[in-house]
């Protein structure tokens, strides 16, 4: 979505148990009767929704009487790049990760799809990752060669600090809410040098 910083936008919402971030892909099993009519209306307008990280709650409806799920208040702009029937009857989408967004409120729809204003935050300045970062470009090569991601081909660029920033938040094993830290970032060498913290941490 193009979107005017500051200009509030109404979006649905997928609060999901993971965190999307710019230029990542995400691929989603959809079932639930409120996530089909959203997608296949995404699909129509040509639009996305918003992808959320649940601080409490379940993903899913699991009963007449459930409630929403507690989110954090800032997610990412998803678009489907693909899609197909999967063979349990599901549909199977592929997202692609756009802008960051903040959520100003929500609303609830009768089919009880999660709906929120919200306003798009500025795009992340670039910049050159530097010498320092080199080991962490290494890693994320690496990660790169998974099967997995060389199925999914999320968007890098090795010449920009944030695109590096972004795949290895996304592909590294951190848990979600370490993940939402990182998204809720805005200087890309800011997260490259927790991102370097956080390898350490791993490998010892």
């Amino acid at each position: 979505m193009s979107a005017v910083v500051s200009e509030r936008h109404e979006i649905p919402l997928m609060p999901l148990g993971t965190v999307l971030f710019n230029g990542g892909r995400l691929p989603l099993r959809i079932f639930e009767p409120r996530y089909t009519a959203m997608v296949g209306q995404c699909m129509r307008e040509n639009s996305g929704f918003g992808v959320v990280l649940i601080r409490s709650g379940s993903e899913a409806r699991l009963s007449r009487d459930a409630v929403q799920p507690e989110i954090f208040n800032v997610g990412t702009y998803a678009t489907i790049v693909d899609f197909n029937l999967l063979e349990n009857g599901m549909l199977g989408v592929i997202t692609s990760g756009g802008a960051k967004f903040r959520i100003l409120s929500t609303t609830e729809t009768s089919d009880h799809l999660l709906v929120a204003t919200v306003e798009f935050l500025p795009d992340e300045r670039s910049s050159v990752p530097g010498k320092e970062h080199a080991a962490l470009i290494e890693i994320l090569r690496h990660l790169m060669d998974h099967p997995v991601a060389r199925r999914l081909a999320p968007d890098v660029d090795y010449r920009d600090a944030r695109s590096v920033s972004w795949r290895l938040a996304d592909l590294l094993p951190l848990a979600p809410e370490i993940k939402q830290g990182l998204l809720q970032m805005n200087l890309p060498r800011e997260r490259l040098a927790e991102l370097a913290r956080l390898v350490d941490n791993l490998r010892s």
